[in-house]
């Protein structure tokens, strides 16, 4: 016969205490009599009682679960943030509720008032771009850290991937390889991502002494733009030996048409991504050298943060995590 799980109203009996007064003696509480609360602790550890994680959370006032907010309906860079906040979440027997909100300010609202309403810890804000976005954190009564985006408030507690130093990661591999002619193919210019990596391209050069090859082509996050980009480029700069793109999508298209033309890749133009969606980055050939944002370490850190906001030590501003540099068969020396 298997014995049964002493619970809080066995140790109360033992203690001859109220349930209540139990509870408050295991929490640690302070409105307690120190020779009462010795005789709880005697008769917990006497019945080997190990509270639950829902006893655990009403002994401490906290229902351990937290809110997953995210705008990023399409998953491609909310997704890997939300995997690494689950893991650190889980590690610590959190419990998750995710919501969607699709990017529809309605919607999100109706999303925040559901998860207070299941009593959350905290919450964490995940957006579908780096562009920053409105503070939810003044209306909600619980601690609140945004992932991706950043919120405008610069008093929250925000993570973004350092996407100027990500590009300047990715220029430097260009330089270092005797590319010496590098152009820029990227998106929408009102793009937060957009401008960081061109200042990061701006950053490199300068530092190599070296002026950008053309101008900077901006378009859509597509392998159609870098089509396009690419007939471009090849016509009006036809001496480029490098191209730094501003996502793998692009840059797949980039590499398409380059080869159409006759352009090797990588003996006489390299060519750079950003985002290593490995769907595209390991499938174009050659494979993609690109950046890497680390958003599941960047959901993690989040998740890290967000308990220790729950703990009473916020950390505010905005905070650029480092992104990495995963070198493929798209770069390589200067071929002589």
């Amino acid at each position: 016969m298997v014995s049964r799980r002493a619970t809080i109203n066995d140790v109360a009996a033992l203690a001859g205490v109220s349930v209540a007064t139990a509870s408050k003696a295991l929490n640690g509480r302070q409105d307690v009599r120190a020779s009462t609360r010795a005789r709880v602790l005697a008769a917990a550890e006497e019945l080997a009682f190990r509270p639950s994680a829902l006893a655990r959370g009403l002994l401490s006032g906290r229902s351990r679960a937290v809110g997953l907010l995210t705008s990023d309906s399409v998953g491609r860079f909310g997704m890997p943030v939300l995997l690494g906040a689950e893991d650190a979440f889980g590690a610590g027997e959190m419990a998750v509720l995710l919501c969607d909100a699709r990017g529809d300010a309605i919607r999100e609202q109706h999303h925040l008032r559901a998860l207070l309403s299941r009593q959350i810890d905290g919450l964490i804000v995940v957006g579908e771009s780096t562009n920053p976005r409105p503070s939810v954190s003044r209306d909600l009564p619980v601690p609140v850290v945004y992932a991706y985006a950043p919120s405008e408030d610069p008093g929250d507690v925000s993570f973004v991937p350092d996407d100027v130093g990500g590009a300047r990661m990715a220029v430097e591999h260009l330089v270092a390889l005797g590319r010496r002619r590098i152009a820029h193919v990227t998106g929408p210019a009102h793009y937060t991502a957009t401008r960081d990596r061109a200042e990061g391209l701006r950053l490199a050069l300068e530092e190599a002494g070296l002026a950008q090859a053309g101008t900077t082509l901006s378009g859509e996050w597509s392998q159609r733009w870098g089509r396009h980009a690419a007939e471009m480029l090849l016509m009006a700069e036809p001496e480029v030996d490098a191209v730094f793109c501003g996502s793998d999508q692009i840059a797949a298209g980039f590499v398409e048409t380059a080869r159409e033309r006759g352009r090797r890749v990588p003996d006489d133009i390299a060519v750079v991504g950003y985002d290593n969606w490995e769907v595209l980055s390991t499938e174009t050939r050659p494979a993609l050298t690109t950046v890497d944002m680390n958003l599941e370490s960047l959901g993690r850190t989040a998740a890290q943060h967000l308990f220790a906001a729950i703990g009473g030590k916020a950390t505010p501003g905005v905070h650029r995590m480092p992104c990495r540099l995963v070198i493929r068969d798209s770069t390589g020396p200067v071929s002589r």
